[in-house]
């Protein structure tokens, strides 16, 4: 099993979720974060002062999927959240070595 992180630009949110959803995908967590890459924040204008975001706002998406099923889930991440622009955000692919379900006990991939 491998859990999946992407980071991407808020306004993708609705998107990624969909796609990821339409390729059978039951659950995801999403946490708003912040920070900032090689952007390294941006400029914005209010009230005629020109002022500094450093970290930019970003959504957080986490899923652990069975191996067969991590391209899958990367594809549709990439196809939704993708604009070709700098700030698109990354994908971070970790080992789990085990899932467990509280509820019932269930362990591995029946516990996903």
């Amino acid at each position: 099993m491998k859990k999946i992180e992407a980071i991407i630009r808020p306004f993708k949110l609705d998107e990624v979720k969909e796609a990821l959803l339409e390729e059978g995908f039951k659950g995801l967590t999403i946490t708003e974060v912040r920070g900032f890459g090689r952007q390294k924040g941006h400029k914005e204008v209010y009230r005629g002062s020109e002022y500094r975001i450093e970290f930019v706002p970003k959504i957080k998406i986490e899923l652990v999927v069975e191996d067969d099923r991590v391209e899958i889930a990367i594809d549709a991440i990439m196809r939704t959240a993708k604009s070709g622009q700098v700030g698109d955000g990354k994908i971070f692919i970790y080992d789990i070595a085990d899932v467990i379900r509280i509820r019932t006990g269930e362990s591995g991939p029946d516990a996903l």
